[in-house]
């Protein structure tokens, strides 16, 4: 009797996962993309962020199938893109493009989050680097970054300093810049990097950190001294510059950068293909060119390795923070 009931059983459960099979095949998507994929920006139109993905659509396009669609939704230092992509169902047909503070000094930086990037998102991969670049007034008397330095030195809170905006990555390089060196400048928040670089061609402020594209045609005529480049290394557009680690801060890095995030629960096979398809395109000798000539420096990373570097700038950026008291609303 109990050799019979046993028997039963193995073939009442063979049958019920036999029916089953097909419907688990059915689940997977095979198929994807069958639709459009909208791509959440941050950023407003006409920023870095937006150019990538619009210099990555043509190809991107093609290998996929289906078009990219961009949805630029700006505000609260990436916070509102990144929880409408945290929101969204994890299908593979809604991703965000963050930055360095949407994905890891926002925390840090503000009170309350709409989203925990840990839980709520899958990194894909890292997609290009802004580097930023120390920038003075051709009256400053200086002409190196030690300078500035000894400068500022022996006149502690005189000179000022300009940055895209309080909370942005180009005010948390300033913030690492002046703990590094040990210095008090005055801090000069402006909304974008354009404005601060404006600012500091006619005088009203002294220096300014600011993106590549927005001073480098000042710089090469002339207009405005090139003291550093905050990245680890040296720029092909700007080879005769030092980094600010060559320049007596020995492991200075603070370099703006975008990636690419999709849902929590995304489906490993769609996270697959995505980094696949983007990561070709990164690598695609033309398009580094187009990225490099617009100061972007192109990044395809590993899953993992994107993972990683988001919970080490997570960490870096809450010390710096936490040491200047930069609190935002």
């Amino acid at each position: 009797m109990h050799r019979r009931s046993f028997q039963w059983q193995n073939w009442f459960y063979g049958s019920v996962l036999a029916c089953l099979l097909p419907w688990t095949a059915l689940a997977q998507p095979t198929d994807y993309p069958n639709k459009p994929i909208k791509v959440v920006v941050t950023f407003p139109p006409g920023g870095s962020s937006d150019a990538i993905i619009r210099m990555l659509s043509p190809r991107l396009n093609d290998k996929l199938g289906q078009t990219l669609v961009v949805d630029n939704r700006p505000g609260a230092g990436g916070n509102i893109g990144l929880a409408a992509v945290a929101k969204a169902a994890p299908d593979g047909y809604t991703l965000g493009v963050g930055a360095a503070g949407g994905l890891t000094a926002n925390v840090s930086l503000y009170p309350q989050m709409p989203f925990d990037v840990a839980k709520d998102f899958v990194p894909i991969t890292m997609l290009a680097a802004i580097p930023f670049v120390i920038v003075g007034h051709p009256s400053v008397p200086a002409e190196t970054l030690q300078q500035v330095i000894a400068l500022a030195k022996a006149q502690p809170g005189k000179l000022s300093i300009g940055h895209g905006g309080n909370g942005t990555a180009m005010h948390l390089s300033s913030a690492l810049f002046t703990q590094m060196a040990d210095i008090q400048l005055v801090e000069v928040p402006y909304r974008g990097s354009g404005p601060a670089a404006m600012d500091t061609l006619s005088g009203q402020i002294q220096l300014s950190i600011t993106d590549l594209p927005a001073a480098l045609p000042h710089i090469k005529a002339g207009k405005l001294k090139a003291f550093a480049v905050t990245s680890p290394k040296r720029l092909a557009n700007l080879p005769e510059v030092p980094t600010v680690s060559e320049s007596g801060l020995s492991g200075y890095d603070s370099t703006g950068w975008f990636g690419l995030v999709a849902p929590a629960n995304t489906a490993p096979v769609i996270i697959k293909r995505l980094h696949a398809e983007f990561t070709a395109a990164l690598n695609d000798e033309a398009l580094k060119s187009q990225m490099r000539s617009s100061g972007m420096e192109p990044l395809a990373t590993s899953v993992e390795g994107f993972d990683a570097y988001i919970k080490s700038e997570t960490s870096k950026w809450a010390k710096v923070i936490r040491q200047a008291n930069i609190k935002l609303n």
